[in-house]
């Protein structure tokens, strides 16, 4: 098989976004989301990010995505209604929900509902990069 000079980066390049785990972010402050995405990229994940769960609930494709983080509160749609739809759709990934409105009684619900982590805002950045990480499986202090 021919390859041109470029076939083997480019090869490379795409094996190398295809171990890179997806995160599907959903967070309607913008400033939260986009420090956020960056701080997730900047460790070697592939993150998409959303302002509102409806475009997300739409397409019902979650077939790349190795794991959900989502605000609690989103206007119409809250974090466990997104977890909830995904899993009517067949994902069955690990999620983090995010809050700042924490409460006892809101953890359990959480974890009943199937989230694998439940974190604080503020939230410390090592904190959710440990918990991607952990449920990723990726090495976010090696280069990927």
């Amino acid at each position: 098989m021919a390859k041109d000079g470029n076939g083997e980066l480019n090869s490379s390049l795409k094996q190398s976004e295809r171990r890179r785990p997806r995160i599907l972010l959903v967070e309607d402050d913008a400033s939260v989301r986009r420090s956020t995405q960056l701080l997730l990229q900047g460790k070697g994940f592939d993150v998409r990010a959303h302002a509102a769960a409806d475009p997300i609930l739409l397409t019902g494709d979650f077939s790349d995505v190795a794991c959900l983080v989502v605000d609690y509160r989103l206007g119409e749609h809250d974090g466990m209604a997104v977890l909830q739809v995904m899993r009517e759709h067949g994902w069955h990934g690990p999620a983090i929900l995010v809050t700042a409105f924490s409460t006892a009684e809101l953890r359990r619900c959480a974890q009943l509902a199937g989230f694998s982590e439940f974190l604080e805002k503020p939230m410390e950045e090592w904190a959710l990069v440990r918990a991607v990480a952990r449920l990723t499986g990726l090495n976010p202090d090696q280069p990927g």
